[in-house]
């Protein structure tokens, strides 16, 4: 009777125990097929739409789908996860509402951007082609754009007519977006350039065969479609865009600015009046520090009078493009150097710095990472923009450097796609920038402490920077929610930033159309500074600048609660080892 009793005993406590070990799997297992199916889905046949599908129709068959993958989350028991399937949860609930919400506010109706849109997309795909497969996707590609065309150019016209279409005023300039293709001979075109140096194992065969298919390819599919687009603009689009610039102008514009807010800062916490006055606090907070250096340099004048010495001397700007890209390059070196006494993981892919093609050049920032997948024999690169060259101020050209390349998105942005095998490649291919700005204007001030800057006018360059940061959640907020004109944000910028004219005014056109993006880069930047800040108080001696940085890099793209919560657990076990 003891062992029967014993048995039963067991038994009893197994019937609580088993469940909870099959719970556990079978959260696990289901988070499993969510994302396999998340990432085996397609949504449209690649041999028919090698460039993608783009229609209402598909988009809220996307919007579907992410609606049945959500309902299976919300039901899993998470307490039940290891952390990084805990993660993985969280970060493709918030993938896939986003992608929902892309429909529900029907974002697919306005593609457009002040400095780059669907059709100045088509220049990415314009890269070296290593093998013959590639010089055949490149191809398809290229003979695909007649149906992205057709594809969006109806999108343009219902957003148009329901009046979300970008304001007018951001598109000054922006012909040569498409200008730039519509050239009279075919080995002119920028698309033509990749066949200009084909792989070396091609044969003799092959090389006839796909420059003939490339002559054709731009002659008949290119080339009239940027003359397509070019009527459709000037004729069509321009003449009917709104004149408002404020998004919460345009119906359900103020959900969907309050939407893009909780999207960019990764939170619900924050409204429009409250960043904005984060925003007025930290310009405050900056001046002070720049009214610090304006003394320390000996400069007799007001702080306006300052930046307009910055803006007109002659000393604070390269000759030519080569002489700003050798400085870039040297500055990036520097970085290099100084990356093992800070970071305990440094990433493999290496990064060059190039030129930002002249093709979209003009209405581009002065510079901006271009990243690669894991397995390209691609590098990184970090752009910076010769153009304009009186507009490129050099004092801030390391806080550039520092941001773009390195401590910031190639370093940031190759260790999340280098993660392992623990890690699901949707994280690996995502991006918020809360995480990824924040942290890029985060390495800007860890570069004062890498030595970076080398001069007063450079430290001011930094503030500069962080103060045009700053202003953007002044003006951000105040576009989209307070009825700033467009006038009214320039002359903020004007004020408070030592930025040249040209980036202001290229800057304002981005606010203007890119509705919250831009509140992510000092949100970010002061969440990752606050928990530093509280590492470093609570844990003193102990604090290890290396271990900080991997906690925050090493499980990828998060959310900045996410963030918080892994620093958090960071402090506590530092303190109890």
């Amino acid at each position: 009777m003891k062992y029967w009793s014993m048995a039963k005993y067991l038994f009893f406590i197994l019937s609580f125990i088993v469940p909870t070990i099959n719970s556990a799997q079978t959260a696990s297992q289901q988070l499993k097929n969510v994302i396999e199916a998340v990432e085996a889905h397609k949504g449209y046949d690649s041999s028919e739409y090698p460039m993608g599908l783009f229609s209402r129709a598909y988009f809220k068959e996307e919007a579907d789908f992410a609606k049945r993958q959500l309902n299976v989350l919300s039901n899993l028991n998470s307490d039940s996860l290891a952390e990084t399937e805990a993660i993985s949860l969280s970060m493709l609930m918030f993938q896939l509402q986003d992608q929902i919400d892309y429909y529900q506010f029907e974002r697919f109706l306005n593609p457009l951007l002040s400095d780059s849109g669907f059709h100045s997309s088509f220049t990415y795909m314009a890269r070296p082609l290593n093998s013959y497969e590639q010089v055949i996707s490149y191809l398809n590609k290229l003979n695909a754009i007649p149906e992205v065309v057709n594809q969006y150019i109806p999108l343009l016209r219902e957003g148009l007519e329901k009046g979300v279409s970008q304001p007018r005023v951001i598109f000054n300039g922006y012909e040569s977006s498409y200008d730039t293709h519509i050239v009279t001979n075919f080995e002119e075109s920028f698309f033509y350039q990749p066949f200009k140096k084909l792989p070396d194992d091609l044969t003799t065969a092959q090389v006839d065969s796909v420059l003939v298919a490339a002559q054709k390819a731009i002659s008949e599919n290119v080339i009239p479609q940027f003359k397509k687009i070019k009527t459709f603009f000037e004729s069509e689009y321009f003449p009917k865009t709104r004149k408002s610039i404020g998004v919460s102008e345009t119906p359900n514009g103020k959900e969907y600015y309050q939407n893009r807010i909780n999207y960019y800062t990764t939170s619900t916490q924050y409204t429009a009046d409250a960043i904005h006055q984060i925003g007025r606090d930290e310009v405050a907070r900056i001046k002070g520090e720049m009214h610090k250096i304006i003394k320390e340099v000996g400069f007799k004048g007001s702080f306006i009078d300052f930046l307009t010495f910055l803006r007109t001397d002659e000393q604070f700007y390269a000759k030519t493009p080569d002489e700003l890209l050798m400085l870039a390059r040297d500055m990036a070196k520097r970085a290099d150097a100084q990356l093992p006494k800070f970071f305990k993981t440094l990433p493999r892919k290496p990064y060059g710095v190039a030129p930002v093609p002249d093709a979209i050049a003009p209405k581009y920032t002065g510079g901006r990472y271009v990243g690669t997948s894991k397995n390209s024999t691609e590098p990184g690169y970090y752009w910076v923009n010769t153009y304009d060259l009186p507009s490129r101020t050099l004092y801030t050209l390391p806080a550039l450097t520092v941001h773009e390349a390195v401590p910031g998105h190639h370093l940031q942005g190759s260790l999340n796609n280098e993660l392992g095998d623990s890690i699901p490649q949707f994280r690996k291919n995502m991006y918020l920038s809360a995480y990824g700005e924040g942290w890029g204007l985060y390495s800007e001030f860890l570069a004062s402490e890498m030595g970076m800057y080398t001069t007063p006018y450079e430290r001011f360059g930094q503030l500069t920077y962080e103060m045009w940061r700053a202003c953007r959640l002044v003006v951000d907020t105040g576009i989209h929610a307070k009825g700033w004109t467009r006038k009214e944000v320039v002359d903020y910028m004007t004020s408070n930033t030592a930025l040249s004219l040209h980036e202001i005014n290229t800057e304002t056109d981005r606010y203007i159309s890119w509705p919250g993006q831009a509140l992510s880069y000092k949100i970010g930047e002061l969440k990752i500074r606050e928990l530093r800040k509280k590492a470093e108080s609570e844990l003193g001696v102990n604090f290890d600048i290396r271990a900080f940085h991997e906690i925050i890099l090493e499980q990828g793209t998060v959310t900045l609660a996410i963030l918080e919560g892994r620093i958090l657990t960071y402090i506590e076990k530092t303190k109890n080892e």
